[in-house]
């Protein structure tokens, strides 16, 4: 596995990114944006990094950027507006090292999956795949029929019911991992079965 540690060059500043790629017969590009940052959440969030080596082994380049203001990225915490452009930005970097396009998948974790429902409306994707989103302290906007919810049956901070009735009027296919909440503790397994359920489906 080739491991790459960048600094990316956004509005703000550097973007910390690391990148995972396989090095060869790469299926496409899984962009993953972590949880809160103001709450502890980074690119080595567990959720976070058992989606990139879950994808990463199955042949995706995984890419994890540090929102701005966590570790060492530049900049400060805007609420997921300047989290949007930086990963916009993170995006049209990656895209531009590889000669021939890949297919995209956007993936995030809990406000992550907030950011990037927002990037999903700048570019096109393959796929959509939101896990434990916020949907109950974020104005969520219409999503494509290409997304996936993954959420937690006892999620502590967005009760499934939430989850549930927001992906009904979205049109997104819901996973429901159960007995687990919002950090998925002790079911990382089945949380990497259904996401490569969502990116093969």
């Amino acid at each position: 596995m080739k491991r790459s540690k960048l600094r990316i060059k956004t509005a703000v500043g550097n973007i910390e990114t690391l990148v995972n790629d396989p090095g060869s017969e790469r299926r496409g590009l899984v962009f993953i944006a972590h949880p809160h940052p103001l709450h502890g959440g980074t690119l080595d969030n567990k959720v976070v990094q058992t989606l990139a080596q879950t994808c990463h082994d199955e042949g995706y380049v995984a890419v994890r950027p540090n929102f701005r203001g966590v570790g060492g990225s530049d900049g400060e915490y805007d609420g997921g507006l300047g989290e949007t452009d930086d990963m916009l930005a993170v995006i049209a970097f990656v895209r531009a090292q590889y000669a021939a396009p890949l297919p995209l998948i956007l993936a995030g974790f809990s406000f992550g999956a907030y950011v990037q429902h927002r990037v999903a409306q700048h570019l096109a994707h393959a796929k959509l795949i939101l896990i434990g989103p916020a949907v109950n302290m974020y104005d969520f906007d219409a999503v494509p029929a290409h997304t996936h919810v993954i959420h937690g049956e006892h999620d502590e901070l967005v009760p499934l019911a939430a989850a549930q009735a927001w992906a009904q009027t979205s049109g997104a296919q819901l996973s429901v991992i159960h007995d687990t909440g919002h950090f998925f503790h002790g079911k990382l397994a089945e949380l990497k079965a259904a996401a490569l359920a969502a990116c093969h489906s």
